[in-house]
């Protein structure tokens, strides 16, 4: 695949939460968009039952995601959830392109 001005960027993620404090992870992914960066394209949430969750966050462009991730506000949010996990994301980051006739 080639990049283009149409390529974005984006992390598929998974997450492994202590016994007890999913909803409260999912009430802060899920919960105020006030923050929401005005460079994301779309975020989804996958609740794949017990203690794991899934998710992906995809960027208008790889220097967008960058942007976002050393922003101050996005720590911020990270140390949140960190307090709710067993260990660190398991983060896949890379080019997000679109499937040809979908929209």
């Amino acid at each position: 695949m080639t990049a283009t001005s149409t390529t974005m960027f984006g992390s598929l993620f998974r997450m492994n939460v202590k016994p007890g404090k999913k909803q409260d992870l999912m009430d802060i992914l899920l919960g105020d968009r006030e923050r929401e960066p005005a460079m994301m394209r779309a975020a989804y949430m996958f609740d794949t039952g017990g203690d794991e969750v899934w998710g992906v966050a995809v960027f208008r462009d790889e220097a967008s995601y960058r942007a976002n991730a050393a922003s101050p506000e996005q720590d911020a949010e990270y140390q949140r959830m960190r307090e709710l996990l067993v260990a660190d994301p398991e983060w896949h980051d890379g080019a997000v392109y679109p499937w040809p006739g979908i929209h």
